[in-house]
């Protein structure tokens, strides 16, 4: 599903309360269960919110992977992103934006997730890491993900997202919702 609005309609918000991070009024449930009987560490592993700008504290994105991370599924990440695997040591100021970019994504996605809460994630990609980018995104629909995408590209809606929720100008509400011209993705 797509959520789509003009700026400061409170689209990043509505991700970020979902996932946790900011409060909220209403209720949000997950396979039956609302948000607040699930301890939010559990939450969180469950429900993975990937921001536009992802932050990194680490020196390097190798720290940002525990030891015990299962190597073969970090490098067939890598890989499906477009990325060597010696980008992990390299310093994070010296990687570009589009490498942090899919680099984040694969941090959020090493421990498989339930849901997928996608900021922008292909804003600063160019054509090929985008391609790349959008075909993992499938691939997590067709493995049951859910995933709710923010984006202003107009085509990667129509490929990515089945439903579209349409946020008014004031972020208090939903304008409309209903399902993207072609559908063909969960």
């Amino acid at each position: 599903m797509s959520i789509e609005g003009p700026s400061g309609s409170g689209k990043t918000r509505l991700l970020r309360a979902i996932a946790d991070l900011d409060d909220a009024p209403g209720y949000v449930f997950l396979e039956g269960v609302e948000r607040r009987e699930m301890p939010a560490p559990q939450w969180r592993r469950q429900v993975r919110y990937l921001a536009a700008e992802p932050g990194w504290w680490a020196a390097t994105p190798r720290e940002h992977f525990p030891a015990s991370v299962d190597r073969g599924k970090l490098g067939r990440l890598l890989d499906s992103v477009g990325l060597e695997d010696s980008l992990l040591d390299q310093p994070i100021g010296q990687l570009s934006t589009g490498e942090r970019l899919r680099l984040a994504l694969v941090r959020g996605l090493i421990d498989e997730p339930r849901v997928l809460l996608l900021d922008e994630p292909t804003g600063a990609l160019d054509q090929q890491s985008r391609a790349l980018v959008d075909e993992l995104i499938r691939f997590q629909l067709l493995a049951d993900r859910v995933v709710l995408l923010v984006s202003h590209d107009s085509v990667e809606i129509e490929r990515l997202a089945d439903q579209r929720l349409q946020l008014g100008d004031t972020g208090r509400g939903v304008s409309s919702a209903q399902p993207a011209v072609n559908g063909s993705a969960k």
